[in-house]
């Protein structure tokens, strides 16, 4: 047990570059707190006592605002950071080496009972208010990007962000630590390859008018368009990478 506490404080240490000293992270680590109650809960559950695994539960949500249930399996060196809203359902399982932030959800689809929560492999990160649903499983090494919604199951080593989620990473690439302004962006990708389509179109249109001796003048449309485009490739826009 000693040995866990130990191992649980040098995982804050290692994920978290704002803790200072021991007493620091014993005492102001929800996440911290909750992992540790939900040991507690989940060995009553295990032994079928099952309201008494709940009650502890239910309190630790009380007191640091992490709802674990406590038939959740969670490995070791796991990490919740700020941890707010966080929700970890009953048939959860995760592996070693995984940290979650706040506002993730961990949550089932269907009301049989039977496995209906996400299966995390080992040193998988989940960012900020991302919601993963159903029996899925993230393969070891893989990224779920910020406000994220995961229906599918993800690869290994591969990093997906969007709703629903999709893959920006190819399987089996070496990812770095979950840099959310660095993640691409499908959704800007895919506007971007339609406004160099759109030019490219636009400029056969041109010629064929040229050729046909025939002048179009500009509409609003085109105006309109020109100045979006000109607000989406300004490099300064917050929503453009850079």
């Amino acid at each position: 047990m000693c040995t866990h506490v130990r191992e649980d404080i040098r995982t804050v240490f290692h994920r978290d570059p704002a803790a200072r000293s021991r007493l620091e992270v014993l005492l102001c680590y929800p996440g911290l707190h909750a992992l540790w109650a939900h040991r507690v809960a989940h060995f009553f559950w295990s032994h079928r006592l099952r309201l008494v695994g709940r009650l502890i539960s239910h309190t630790t949500r009380f007191f640091t605002g992490i709802e674990i249930h406590p038939g959740a399996e969670i490995g070791r060196r796991f990490f919740i950071d700020h941890g707010m809203a966080v929700v970890i359902g009953e048939t959860t399982e995760i592996g070693d080496d995984c940290l979650l932030y706040q506002g993730v959800v961990l949550g089932g689809t269907t009301l049989e009972k039977k496995k209906r929560h996400p299966t995390l492999g080992n040193n998988v990160v989940v960012g900020s208010a991302a919601i993963l649903l159903g029996p899925i499983t993230l393969g070891d090494g893989s990224r779920v990007g910020a406000n994220s919604v995961v229906v599918k199951s993800v690869p290994p080593g591969v990093t997906v962000v969007g709703v629903p989620a999709h893959p920006v990473g190819a399987e089996g690439e070496p990812v770095a630590a979950l840099e959310h302004g660095k993640l691409p962006d499908p959704v800007y990708e895919a506007i971007r390859l339609l406004f160099m389509e759109k030019d490219i179109l636009a400029e056969r249109v041109r010629r064929l008018e040229k050729t046909a001796g025939v002048e179009c003048p500009a509409t609003e449309v085109t105006e309109e368009i020109k100045r979006i485009e000109v607000i989406f490739e300004e490099r300064d826009n917050p929503w453009i990478k850079t």
